[in-house]
């Protein structure tokens, strides 16, 4: 009765001989231990130093490979169906939904843990997220949006698709509160705003500001009153610097930035993060031939200069110590779900960040992003047992994290789930990994 339920009784693990990043800086250990007990962590560190009594606890021998924390994807769309961009919500809802599940099972399958939602285009995402939890279907710990919230015009009005079944308009700061309040009624964790528009659109370009200082400050401040965080489309330097000033929580894109911007960004580090979401930019220039957009015409509507000052933007981040996080648009069929950890190779290959400081763009910093009482993205007693062993070592070739075969345990609330990426996975009954390779 109900159907499978992904959770159950969590026995205590002991993982020992493991390469152990736990996240909380750069360093590997080589010989490291994991313990984990109801669901929480309760020993990450040197094989050593480790001293309790755990005879009842079932052991498992990595044998050498590499633990570390579940990765957060920060810009996720789990309702968009890796199709053509004005293709996304043409699916009727149940379809749609079956989608969703589908794509948090493959997320969760590709170390990440926890996610971020920047948007459900047919407001699939808090009822995925409610199943997610209660063990239904399989997934990450998803912070849930709804529909993105956009003025007349703006990019969320037609580009793809503005009707209210898939986008919010609403223009003045009172609809904006009303609009806001809906989102509240629907118990989402995230709303989702665009402050300026994109080089496709024929009527909103990046640095055209969608809305006002008084609409965008009615949206924050509804939201927050409401428990609610706000996350935001921002390629421009104006856009970044209206999302500071009234206090949207996580930035998407933040291509263009002056020094204004820059400082601003700076003095807000303690609370704000920054997504560059480079993937959509990237595919968009290498694969766009697959939507009818060869390279020459999205080089003239300026994506490789948007690349380019991504480039200069995120190192100006980088030396103002402002979080950087991975993730942004996959689920187009330009990036595919299942792909995301591309993010961090480009992180490494275009920003310039070594393979540990990505994994902690990835962990650390996503982590703190997604969940703010701390309880993900590194591993410390006391947080949650969200966790990925790979056979590889990441922190000299994120690239790895590319290949699903070579994860080969993942691990979210202590409870190991196994065959992610088949069609038929399962939560092992007896928490163990013995049989998690990826075939």
């Amino acid at each position: 009765m109900g159907g499978r339920k992904w959770g159950g009784t969590v026995k205590s693990m002991l993982i020992h001989n493991a390469r152990l990043f736990c996240g909380v800086d750069g360093e590997v250990i080589d010989d490291g231990a994991v313990w984990v007990s109801n669901g929480l962590i309760r020993y990450a560190g040197p094989s050593v130093d480790f001293q309790a009594d755990v005879a009842d606890t079932e052991h498992y021998d990595a044998g050498g490979k590499f633990v570390m924390p579940g990765m957060t994807e920060s810009h996720v769309h789990l309702s968009y169906n890796n199709a053509h961009p004005k293709q996304l919500n043409d699916q009727p809802l149940p379809l749609a939904m079956l989608d969703a599940v589908d794509n948090a099972r493959v997320l969760l399958g590709s170390g990440f843990t926890s996610a971020i939602s920047f948007g459900s285009a047919q407001g699939l995402d808090i009822p995925l997220r409610d199943a997610i939890n209660d063990g239904r279907v399989c997934g990450p710990r998803l912070a849930a949006s709804d529909r993105d919230l956009g003025s007349t015009g703006s990019n969320a009005d037609g580009t793809f698709g503005g009707d209210d079944t898939k986008k919010i308009i609403a223009d003045g700061p009172w609809a904006i509160r009303k609009a806001v309040r809906s989102l509240a009624k629907k118990r989402c964790d995230i709303v989702k705003i665009f402050l300026d528009g994109e080089a496709l659109s024929e009527y909103a370009p990046p640095g055209v500001l969608t809305y006002s200082d008084e609409e965008v400050d009615a949206a924050v401040s509804e939201a927050h009153i409401r428990g609610m965080r706000v996350v935001c489309h921002s390629r421009s330097a104006a856009a970044v610097k209206q999302a500071v000033r009234f206090g949207v929580d996580i930035i998407g894109h933040a291509n263009y930035l002056d020094e204004e911007a820059v400082a601003m960004l700076e003095a807000e580090r303690h609370r704000i993060f920054v997504g560059p979401g480079i993937a959509w930019e990237v595919s968009l220039l290498d694969k766009g031939a697959q939507l009818g957009l060869p390279r020459d015409a999205m080089e003239q509507r300026g994506y490789q200069r948007e690349v380019d000052e991504t480039i200069t933007s995120v190192k100006r981040l980088r030396e103002s110590n402002v979080r950087v996080l991975v993730g942004g648009d996959y689920g187009l069929n330009i990036t595919p779900h299942g792909t995301n950890a591309k993010d961090l190779e480009y992180f490494v290959d275009l920003f310039g960040m070594s393979d540990v400081e990505a994994l902690l763009c990835a962990t650390r910093d996503g982590g703190a992003a997604a969940n703010t009482e701390g309880m993900v993205g590194t591993l410390e007693d006391g947080k949650y047992a969200d966790l990925i062993i790979v056979d590889g070592d990441p922190s000299v070739d994120v690239r790895v994290l590319q290949d699903h075969d070579r994860i080969v345990g993942v691990m979210k609330a202590g409870m190991m789930h196994c065959g992610l990426m088949q069609s038929n996975p399962y939560v092992s009954p007896e928490n163990t990994i013995e049989d998690t390779t990826n075939t």
